[in-house]
């Protein structure tokens, strides 16, 4: 069935593409909708004002310049079928100025299997006019309208990009004609079951500004050899350069011809050096130090029409391990287009004649030998519709827009054919697709027709009685949840099927940029329960139950034995590490299926994981982020990300850490003692001094003192430390190696001397006094010229720099600073319990913790933040940040993109149709069924890939995988466990373990282990951990190292079923 064969067929006869196509005129309603495009553009004259808030996370992965441009563009879309649909939906989230949805078909059953904003309702109506008010619904911000007319070259002129989507070879050439004419951009995708495909028109010299979209690169420079054009980085650290990228240069001692010189071409030679060529002979000698910088220089780009590209395709590769793949389907689609423009209809599922019809239409291009099972597969799924297809090709193609729109990042050349036929139900599984009949996947006017055309209706019935559950209701959560309701995942009329989702977050502006369930009116509410909402909407069958907790070890209650025993498999669509990692042990504990993926900016991945086959998401790691050296972060800053850093850790120093300690003291001081005897000296001081400052030394009397207080606070900062720090180390001091100490990575800083008129200084000092005011429920001063008022009233003392203080240079001496507690350590701390003892602390009131908070503009936490780092990046010469780079570095946030969203939850849905088999079992399929996605829109780069296989380990040739385990049960006491275990492993045990706490060692004094032995397991373990098995707590789980013949020897860990009680 998979052998390759090539016929001698006749040739296609080409169709010259035709610049006149029969329309009738637009509209007058139509053209003044596009009249008031240009109207309103011209009115705005580049658009109107940036919502900073509601686009923040795309703009951290765009930037700034090409959000304008997209808030400056005006799309038409045309097709409102599954592709066309999700088109739109990522480009009006994306915030495209104008979107123009236009269609001529009439909503069909095939239709409702992926276009999610059509229903039954709309059979035999408009597509396009039908989803117009939910798409308008995506984004206020965003003119969407509708046009049913015929496509005409005037109405193409109003826009600066037409998108096709169901239109055949002969539409597309004469638009792609129009287009070219007017100086427009043109994309086309389309999708028939597991089958999809883009190709684009950026015309000749079209201009890419920034090939990779990734931040520029900087790296501090060590030596310049003007000879050879080599630049080395200091300490040898990787300059991340590739060959043609071009870099500026600043800072530099001697050469200073190639400060702020144009940017030079580069070459790399090795990772931490690169040359320039030879443009450096005749300059200065280099005599030290300085700042290179990578800068992105636009590059021109020529495409040729699509007819001509048809004929010598450039194509994108999807799949490595399929490359030959990519030409034959570039045929098969156009000979699917011609059988349909021949036949005027499109080929049935799974019915022999028409394949022999199509058979005969496919091209005889040389060199191409057509696989059988694809084109068997092609032609049998052509009336498909896939709502996982089209959330990938949709994903993918609405990025592709963008970057036509904003000429930031590359866009493919020039065709790229997308197949997911691995997803097909396979040999060793009750649906295995080769034996499907014409019958099993034909339409009987439901919702499910476009996927039963592929699928068949049995298999559509095992969906429908699935039970998921999706751990995130955020962005990756709410495409899960459209694909999975649209696929009819938990639909079944019988409620057999259920999908569980929870969240505990709430509704933020930020998200509704990219979680498309959630609208401005769910801003506050739950996110699961909005989410839940919103799916019914799309699917009125689906049984979804909204939680809201957390799932972590403190909710296994919760998320107990019977919760995970119900299941077919989890979903993640979570954004941090730890929490990925607990909900995978928990799968493969519950021997579950896990659909891993997640997102940054353009890049996505998805990870299969399934029982008995593949390693688990913990089973590899990436490396951990650097983390910036204490001394540099306290002394030695040279970069804006050390003194955003800086200045987070500042806001927590003085809002957040002191007041929970406080706190703690001022609710049981009885228990803050005796939690303090169990601390190092150091820590007890430290702890005591947080607790001082806060409830004695800072503590203000009224709004006056909060503003003296801030004042105080930046002479400390910016003047007072720096001028100690010169004074212990001045600008002119040489080292013992005879090298300047303000050299290589140390910037000699200077003082600031407060000053009201420099906005900068009085940002600090307002929104510092206001927090301070917050932290002890004092009413603040809030007119700033009240504020400025009080700060000029304030005088200081001239601060003079001590002798003998020891400022710790270098890594080591910063930790053993910190270790290093003095010899007078007893003695500050009983002076601070002295000091603590005459408080009095009944007539004290708990202060308010101020946890950071980065999106809300009203609260100052991201001005004091911003204010902090720039005042000391002018400390050091360090060129300053805006907010939103701040609140960038400072909230650690991950640049997101819709488009990236609904290419990986569409690639991760579609791995779940590999895990349908009869009676919800899970079936035996090979590893190299499931595909791993790597991808990079940006570039754009795919990489899907089989999975990595569980490793396997062994005891006396017994092999086993992270999936297995023994499972034990009934009444035992420790020395029966024991006994068992050896017998079933026929070793010794040396050490028995349960989490984290000690079951049995061999070195454990005689006595203990005696007693213990004697005592059943749940007794065991909860003398040991010191608490009682919660009573929802089914099994317990123990590890064994065992004593081989030479060496310790692993065997699978045990599941000991409790018995009840």
């Amino acid at each position: 069935m998979y052998r390759m064969f090539k016929r001698q067929l006749r040739s296609l006869k080409k169709r010259p593409a035709s610049a006149n196509m029969t329309t009738n005129s637009t509209p007058k309603s139509s053209n003044s909708s596009h009249q008031s495009h240009d109207s309103k553009r011209d009115q705005d004259g580049g658009g109107d004002m940036l919502d900073k808030n509601l686009y923040s996370r795309q703009i951290y992965a765009l930037g700034e310049s090409a959000m304008m441009h997209l808030r400056k563009s005006a799309v038409l879309i045309s097709g409102l079928g599954g592709v066309g649909v999700e088109i739109a939906k990522n480009l009006v989230l994306g915030g495209v100025r104008h979107v123009t949805i236009h269609d001529t078909k009439e909503t069909s059953w095939y239709d409702l299997s992926s276009q999610y904003y059509l229903d039954e309702n709309d059979i035999g109506r408009n597509r396009a006019q039908s989803c117009l008010c939910r798409l308008s619904e995506l984004n206020d911000s965003v003119q969407v309208s509708a046009s049913t007319e015929q496509l005409s070259e005037e109405m193409i002129s109003h826009f600066d990009l037409v998108i096709l989507t169901d239109a055949d070879i002969k539409q597309q050439d004469i638009v792609n004609v129009w287009t070219r004419n007017k100086g427009r951009y043109l994309l086309v995708a389309d999708a028939r079951g597991l089958f999809s495909y883009i190709a684009l028109d950026a015309g000749k010299d079209f201009q890419i500004d920034d090939k990779n979209g990734e931040q520029c690169h900087e790296f501090l420079i060590d030596y310049i050899d003007k000879d050879t054009g080599d630049v080395t980085t200091l300490d040898n650290v990787p300059h991340n350069l590739e060959d043609g990228d071009y870099v500026s240069f600043a800072e530099l001692k001697g050469m200073t011809e190639l400060n702020n010189c144009p940017p030079l071409r580069v070459t790399v030679t090795k990772p931490d050096v690169f040359n320039v060529g030879n443009a450096l002979k005749t300059f200065t000698n280099h005599i030290g130090g300085g700042r290179g910088k990578q800068v992105k220089v636009p590059v021109k780009v020529n495409y040729v029409d699509l007819q001509s590209g048809r004929e010598d395709p450039s194509l994108v590769i999807w799949d490595y391990g399929k490359i030959e793949y990519g030409i034959c389907l570039h045929y098969l689609w156009q000979a699917l287009y011609t059988f349909e423009e021949k036949h005027k209809r499109t080929p049935l599922p799974r019915n022999e004649n028409d394949f022999s019809l199509f058979f005969e239409e496919l091209i005889d291009a040389e060199e191409v030998e057509y696989p059988e099972y694809l084109v068997r597969n092609f032609c049998f799924q052509a009336k498909g519709n896939l709502v996982t297809t089209c959330s990938v090709v949709g994903g993918i193609a609405s990025q592709e827009a963008m970057k036509l729109i904003t000429h930031h990042m590359t866009p493919l050349k020039q065709f790229m054919y997308i197949d997911h036929l691995d997803a097909l139900p396979a040999p060793g599984t009750g649906y295995d697709a080769e034996y499907l009949t014409e019958e099993d996947c034909g339409p009987r006017d439901s919702r499910y027709d476009g996927q039963v055309a592929v699928f068949g209706w049995n298999y559509q019935e095992e969906i429908m009685r699935q039970k998921w559950f999706i751990v995130g209701a955020g962005a990756i959560g709410c495409e899960l949840l459209k694909n999975f309701s649209m696929m009819g995942v938990a639909c079944d009329p019988s409620r057999l099927g259920v999908i569980k989702i929870t969240d505990m977050d709430q509704i933020e502006i930020s998200n509704l940029n990219r979680q498309f369930l959630f609208r401005r009116h769910d801003v506050g509410k739950k996110k699961s329960d909005c989410a839940a909402r919103a799916a019914r909407c799309f699917n009125p069958d689906l049984n979804i139950i909204a939680l809201s907790e957390r799932v972590s070890s403190e909710t296994e209650q919760i998320f107990d034995d019977y919760f995970f025993g119900e299941l077919n498999g989890v979903a993640n669509a979570l954004d941090n590490i730890d929490a990925r990692r607990y909900v995978d042990r928990r799968c493969v504990y519950y021997r579950l299926p896990l659909l891993e993926s997640g997102t940054q900016g353009t890049k996505g991945n998805t990870q299969v994981i399934y029982p008995y086959l593949t390693e688990s998401y913990g089973s590899s790691s990436d490396p951990p982020e650097t983390e910036i050296p204490m001394c540099t972060l306290k002394n030695f800053p040279h970069q804006i990300h050390h003194t955003i850093q800086w200045a987070r850790d500042r806001f927590e120093g003085l809002f957040t850490n002191p007041v929970e300690i406080a706190n703690s003291f001022l609710s049981d001081q009885r228990g803050f003692h005796d939690r303090l005897k169990t601390v190092a000296i150091g820590q007890q001081v430290e702890m005591l001094t947080e607790v001082t400052k806060a409830l004695i030394d800072d503590r203000p009397n009224n709004a006056e003192d909060c503003i003296k207080w801030a004042r105080l606070l930046f002479e400390e900062y910016y003047h007072n430390t720096i001028a100690q720090l010169l004074f212990t180390f001045p600008a002119d001091q040489i080292t013992s190696q005879g090298v300047k100490f303000w050299s290589g990575a140390k910037r000699c800083p200077h003082v600031l001397n407060f000053d009201c008129s420099k906005p900068e200084h009085f940002q600090f000092a307002y929104s510092a006094s206001l927090l301070h005011a917050e932290k002890y429920g004092i009413e603040p001063v809030i007119d700033k010229k009240e504020v400025m008022k009080v700060l000029h009233t304030i005088t200081l003392p001239v601060f003079k720099p001590a002798t003998g203080v020891k400022i710790a240079v270098t890594e080591a001496e910063a930790k053993d600073a910190a270790e290093n507690v003095g010899d007078d350590a007893d003695q500050v701390l009983d002076g601070l319990l002295i000091k603590l003892a005459k408080m009095p602390i009944a007539s004290f009131k708990p202060l308010k913790q101020i946890d950071f908070e980065k999106d809300d503009d009203t609260n100052h936490h991201m001005e004091f933040v911003t204010a902090a780092s720039n005042l000391r990046a002018e400390n050091y010469d360090i060129e300053p940040a805006d907010t939103m780079k701040t609140k960038q570095i400072a909230g650690r946030i991950i640049p997101a993109l819709a488009t990236t969203t609904a290419t990986v939850a569409g690639l991760i849905s579609v791995e779940l149709y590999k895990m349908i088999d009869i009676d919800g079992k899970l079936p035996t399929v090979p590893i190299s069924r499931f595909r791993n996605g790597f991808i990079n829109l940006a570039l754009p780069f795919f990489g899907m890939s089989e999975p990595v296989g569980a490793p396997e380990k062994a005891y006396n040739d017994v092999k086993f995988t992270l999936w297995d385990r023994l499972d034990v049960g009934g009444n035992m006491t420790l020395r029966g466990f024991i006994k068992w275990i050896e017998d079933k492993s026929r070793m010794k045990i040396s050490m028995l373990s349960s989490g984290v706490s000690l079951i049995y060692a061999y070195f454990m004094p005689a006595a203990k282990i005696e007693a213990r032995l004697n005592m059943s397991l749940r007794e065991v373990v909860e003398l040991v951990t010191k608490k009682p098995i919660p009573s929802h707590t089914r099994g317990l789980v123990f590890e064994a190292t065992m004593d081989g013949e030479f060496d310790s020897v692993e065997i699978p860990y045990i599941r000991y079923a409790l018995p009840l009680v």
